[in-house]
């Protein structure tokens, strides 16, 4: 049962579809919980079973201590979701922060176990063994202003507004978002010559509004396919119910596809 406690704080499933064929692992943006992709759950059949992911820091696990590193994370999310994914198919499906924890969870998982998702969802995110992802790592966390992070979020989108008017929900807002930034900044992925990790396929989603993603690095990871998906509206253009569901059916397609 130590394996089961570790599961229900790190993992949020609200819909479990005990019969699914494959399951769906979800892996939030920076400073973000587990309550929207969670509800996903309820907009897929009964052959998918969703879940996400819930770092430490935060909902249930606000008492402990944020992870230090992507190093920690994908520790933990590997030990204890090992056994789950070794029993049945599984996807991945990150957006932002939470692309980049998923491929990272997606190549310790491949290296380690020889175990590889069926097709990995990105969204919202560069391709991680891009130029374009470097500029993220150089920003100094501790100099930046808890002001300027709340402008950013609003200017993202995607948080509640009656977050923001709350002083201690911001406070941890704040603290979450620069916590997750530090996270993304310990990962590095150097693509060793000739060596492509993966062999599934990968689509990427991204708002139309959105400051443009290098998504052409993707092909470098995998000897699948690649595809690309432009959906209407910003950062979060995912939270927008019509958008919600052509993810919901292109992602159950994708998975249909892959020939359970």
């Amino acid at each position: 049962w130590v394996f089961f406690l570790g599961m229900e704080k790190l993992v949020a499933c609200p819909y479990k579809k005990p019969n699914a064929l494959c399951r769906l692992i979800c892996f939030p943006w920076a400073g973000g919980g587990t309550s929207q992709l969670a509800q996903w759950g309820k907009l897929f059949s009964s052959s998918i079973e969703v879940s996400s992911i819930r770092l430490p820091g935060r909902e249930s696990r606000v008492k402990e201590p944020f992870a230090k590193d992507m190093t920690t994370i994908v520790n933990e999310i590997t030990s204890v979701l090992l056994k789950e994914l070794q029993e049945k198919p599984f996807a991945f499906f990150g957006h932002s922060f939470g692309s980049y924890i998923s491929f990272a969870v997606a190549l310790h998982l491949k290296e380690q176990y020889g175990l590889e998702p069926i097709h990995l969802f990105a969204s919202g995110a560069h391709a991680p063994n891009s130029e374009a992802f470097l500029p993220i790592k150089s920003i100094p966390v501790c100099d930046i202003e808890d002001k300027d992070i709340l402008t950013h979020l609003q200017i993202l989108g995607g948080t509640p507004s009656e977050f923001l008017q709350n002083e201690d929900i911001k406070k941890h807002l704040i603290l979450t978002f620069k916590e997750d930034l530090r996270v993304l900044q310990t990962f590095s992925f150097e693509k060793a010559e000739r060596n492509i990790p993966f062999s599934c396929d990968i689509t990427c989603f991204n708002g139309s509004e959105d400051k443009p993603h290098d998504l052409e690095a993707w092909h470098d990871l995998t000897s699948g396919d690649i595809s690309f998906y432009k959906l209407p509206g910003g950062h979060f253009y995912l939270l927008e119910p019509s958008n919600e569901i052509f993810l919901t059916k292109h992602i159950t397609r994708c998975i249909e596809n892959a020939g359970l």
